[in-house]
Parts: structure tokens; C-alpha cells; sequence
């Protein structure tokens, strides 16, 4: 707040009365003591009139910051922020940076709700800020107090604000800004896709491609090790060939396959595919050959740790169906069951299953 803000604020909210400056030589207020005390409150109340209408004008804000109780609080549904992906681990730095500082120095943005008994204010931006204070209250911490404006604003108007925050911000997944992005159209700007991109500054381009990626279908997304590897650049494509009626049944069917291997590494403690390994599949799922490695047309590999071969598809024929159980795949036997059952699936899937 400029200075000269600040002091009109001063001067408004004091309950001391200002000394009064004269250009010229005052009467002795001992000889008409009535009188001086008059002009003296009628220079106060000049000078609280004019700050007045100054804040009435717009000339001077009043800001009012006030310490809440995070619980009070909640996350306004509008921010493209996921609070419930917020961790200990991912809010380290916020963390130690308000313990070492003595509390929160940097006030969120929050506006009052109504009709919700549990809650007073939604926070607009700083969801951050409300996660980690609510974390170090219940760790060690119980007097650590929220630190918010009030502001009263439309949803619009804060759908901008906590995109502006949440632009400057690495954890918040290109997935999660498209998808919030997808929906804000719809709820702010009428479908209009050029107008939202005027009010937002953006290349009416990159809008565009960001509402082509957030929809893609969950089950696509599950493919990935996390809704944060899928990344803008990458993904366009994939989303472009989706909207290909030729090529999304094939694509989905890999990517139902893609996210059953993804719950057995994760089950026997292996790290995910790599998202580039899953959009290579992904792409060339409709030409048959995301999952070969070569030999038979009918051959199909299911890999386990470190991208190990695991089981392979060799032949299917009227009489059955071959597989190849790998050696060195780094799966337990409990892993390579799910990996049979999960080809045998996919070949039900496909027509050439055997279950009947």
C-alpha cells in the first residue's frame, strides 16, 4: 500500500486527533479556549470526511487481514489446484519456511460463504498456505493461525486470481490447469473459448490446446504412473488422435491394458512406467504394434520390472493359446498370475480369447 494510503487509513482508524497545521500565526487558545477546541474538531472531522470519501471513491482500499482457524476454511472448488494431492513431502519448503519465520507472512485471499455450518470463508488463493498451517496445527503447532483478506469477488473474477497464482506454480500438473480450464469455460465464460482467452491473456492457440488434452478420458489417464506425467506437448497429440473414431477404441483398450501392468508394479513396489514409454504405446496402439517386441504377428509382451519381459503372447490359434513365461523379469509368481490373466484378458477383449 502506497504511503500516502496508508497514512489516509491512519488517520481514519486512529482515535487520536491529528495536530492541526497553520500557515498562519493561531490566536492563543488560552485566550478563546471554545473556540480553539471547535476548530480543532472540525479539522478532525475534515480530515475524517476526506478519508472517507477517498475509500469511497476507490482512491484508498481498506484491506483487512484476519487470523483464522484453518478448520473454518475450505478450498474453493473453482482453483485447479488438487488439495487432496498435497503432502508433507510437497509442502517441505512452505513448511520449514513458516516455522523458521514464525508463522504466515504472506496473507492468503479468501471470501466469505454462506450457508455451510462448518465453514465461514473458502480460500480463492493460497491453498498451499491453508494446507500447511492446517498440517503444522495438528503437528506440534496448535496456535499457528491462518493469515487471510477477505475479498468479495464473483467466481469469475476468482477463477482468475487463483489462476494467475497457480501459473507461477510447478506442482500445479498442466492436467490439472486444462481440466480446470475446460470447466471454467463452461461455468464463466458461456463456451465462449475466444473470450475466456481475452480475459485470462492467453494465446487463444494455447487455450485451445489445453481444452483439447483435459479431455482426455480417465481411462487414458490411468494409464500413467500419475495424472502429473501427462504433459501438455506431449499429450496433444495423443489427445488429437483420440478424437479419431478409428483410433480411440484401440487406444483405450491399451490403455486399460497399460493401467492393470501399472497396479502390479505398484502392488510388488516397482516404480510406474515411464510416461514417455506410455504415450509411445498409447500412439501406436491403433497400428498393432504397441506391445511387440517382434517374431510372430500374434506375439505381444507384458514387461515386468525395469521394463523386463515378462510374459509374451506367442500364438493364437484354433487350437489355443501360447505364452512364454520370462526368466529374470524380477516378478513373483503372485505378479506374472496377474500378468497372464491380464493378457488372456485382453485377448477376450479382442476376440480371440479362449475363456469360455
Amino acid at each position: 500500500m502506497a504511503r500516502k494510503q496508508s497514512d489516509y487509513l491512519a488517520a481514519l482508524l486512529s482515535d487520536d486527533e491529528p495536530t492541526e497545521t497553520r500557515t498562519a500565526p493561531a490566536e492563543p487558545i488560552a485566550a478563546a479556549p471554545a473556540a480553539a477546541a471547535e476548530r480543532v474538531r472540525g479539522g478532525t472531522l475534515l480530515g475524517r470526511e476526506n478519508a472517507l470519501a477517498r475509500v469511497a471513491s476507490g482512491e484508498v482500499r481498506q484491506v483487512t487481514q484476519l487470523l483464522l482457524d484453518p478448520a473454518r476454511v475450505r478450498p474453493w472448488a473453482g482453483n485447479a489446484r488438487s488439495y487432496g494431492h498435497l503432502s508433507q513431502e510437497s509442502c517441505a519448503e512452505l513448511i520449514d519456511s513458516i516455522i523458521a519465520e514464525g508463522g504466515q507472512k504472506v496473507p492468503a485471499v479468501v471470501r466469505r460463504i454462506q450457508g455451510d455450518p462448518a465453514h465461514d470463508y473458502e480460500v480463492i488463493a493460497g491453498t498451499r498456505r491453508h494446507w500447511a498451517i492446517s498440517w503444522l496445527r495438528a503437528h506440534s503447532y496448535p496456535d499457528m493461525q491462518f493469515v487471510a483478506q477477505v475479498a468479495q469477488i464473483d467466481d469469475e473474477a476468482a477463477f482468475r486470481l487463483a489462476d494467475i497464482e497457480n501459473r507461477a506454480r510447478k506442482d500445479v500438473s498442466d492436467l490439472e490447469r486444462a481440466r480446470n480450464y475446460a470447466q471454467a469455460l463452461h461455468d464463466h465464460y458461456g463456451g465462449h473459448m475466444t473470450r475466456m482467452a481475452e480475459r485470462l491473456k492467453l494465446s487463444k492457440g494455447w487455450l485451445s490446446k489445453m481444452l483439447k488434452v483435459a479431455a482426455l478420458p480417465d481411462a487414458v489417464i490411468e494409464a500413467f504412473g500419475s495424472p502429473a506425467d501427462v504433459a501438455l506437448k506431449p499429450a496433444y497429440p495423443l489427445a488429437q488422435a483420440m478424437d479419431d473414431r478409428t483410433q480411440a477404441p484401440a487406444i483405450l483398450k491399451e490403455a486399460r491394458a497399460i493401467a492393470r501392468h501399472q497396479q502390479v508394479r505398484r502392488a510388488g513396489g516397482e516404480a510406474p512406467f515411464p510416461a514417455a514409454e506410455v504415450l509411445r504405446r498409447l500412439l501406436a496402439a491403433p497400428t498393432g504394434k504397441a506391445g511387440r517386441t517382434g517374431g510372430a504377428a500374434a506375439a505381444r509382451t507384458y514387461t515386468g520390472a525395469l521394463n523386463r519381459p515378462a510374459v509374451t503372447v506367442r500364438t493364437v490359434n484354433r487350437q489355443g493359446v501360447t505364452l512364454q513365461l520370462h526368466a529374470g523379469s524380477g516378478l513373483d509368481a503372485k505378479g506374472l498370475v496377474q500378468l497372464v490373466a491380464d493378457a488372456l484378458k485382453d485377448l477376450e477383449e479382442q476376440g480371440q480369447g479362449v475363456l469360455r
